[in-house]
């Protein structure tokens, strides 16, 4: 594969992982946390900062690409499950020597966290969400699907605006999802991927972001049987996942759940106000055990 120009975020680790290309940054050392980005992103997400927050703290950090999305190969044209992508990033995990770890998982990865949880890994000590999309939503609150797909199935939008205009694109849909903080200067530009990535990664977000509703309401009915730490971090703010729909109803059903509620606060927490999501990540170690 050709190398990506210099003004783009370099590559981390390619693993192969069932034929397929998996992508993860990993940096420290430490107990293991797995950070899991959400839909329309990819893992450079977490490498606008945060990471180094984590390694700051004593942590070796892996941030993957989850299926289809950065520099990891989709599984197939379907669109990944949660449940396919948990397996998938577990066996990923397995071969970068992880043996126990806090699986922490944005938005959308949040789901793919809690579905990673419900697997019964070995490898999953504790789950922190952070603005996680973990619970049925009525279809009046339908905003992440509309911020992220921006259409059914998206594969003719897509196409053109990953090749045309990916950078208005991802602006105007970053301050919807930042709301009500503003967007931190230089985000988008870092979040830009090679042209060769661009749109790949728009047509599986799109099919996998069209098949998430079911899923997640199906995982809902089996959190009352995960006996894990999971820490559940969520804004008051957040337009894109309700903390009433997602965070409260979960924290409800998880026999170990903890709700940490961040007032004012939106979609994006672990970019503005990173020191609560890193003292959450701290306590779900200890309430693992891993330190």
């Amino acid at each position: 594969m050709d190398q990506p120009s210099s003004q783009f975020v370099p590559a981390g680790r390619f693993l192969e992982v069932d034929g397929k290309r998996v992508h993860a940054h990993v940096y420290g050392d430490g107990p293991d946390v797995i950070l899991i980005h959400g839909a329309s992103v990819n893992a450079q997400d977490f490498t606008f900062g945060f990471v180094d927050r984590l390694v700051a703290a004593g942590f070796r950090v892996t941030a993957f690409d989850r299926p289809g999305m950065g520099r990891s190969e989709a599984l197939h044209r379907d669109g990944e499950s949660m449940a396919e992508q948990a397996a998938h990033l577990d066996r990923a995990a397995e071969a970068l020597g992880i043996e126990r770890a806090v699986v922490v998982g944005h938005s959308f990865g949040g789901g793919v966290a809690m579905a990673w949880g419900l697997s019964r890994s070995p490898r999953v000590a504790a789950i922190v969400t952070l603005a996680g999309i973990v619970m049925p939503w009525p279809e009046t609150m339908d905003a992440f699907r509309r911020l992220a797909s921006r259409e059914e199935d998206g594969a003719a939008l897509v196409s053109v605006i990953a090749v045309v205009n990916s950078r208005a694109f991802t602006h105007s849909t970053l301050e919807a999802i930042f709301t009500p903080q503003p967007v931190p200067p230089g985000y988008g530009d870092h979040l830009l991927l090679p042209p060769e990535f661009r749109r790949p990664s728009f047509r599986a977000n799109s099919r996998q972001v069209s098949k998430l509703a079911p899923q997640v309401a199906e995982m809902a009915k089996l959190y009352a049987g995960l006996d894990l730490p999971v820490e559940i971090l969520h804004g008051s703010h957040d337009a894109v996942g309700s903390v009433m729909v997602h965070a409260r109803q979960m924290a409800r059903r998880l026999p170990q759940g903890r709700l940490t509620e961040l007032e004012g606060i939106g979609h994006m927490p672990h970019h503005v106000a990173p020191d609560p999501v890193v003292a959450t990540i701290i306590r779900a170690v200890a309430r693992a055990g891993l330190r």
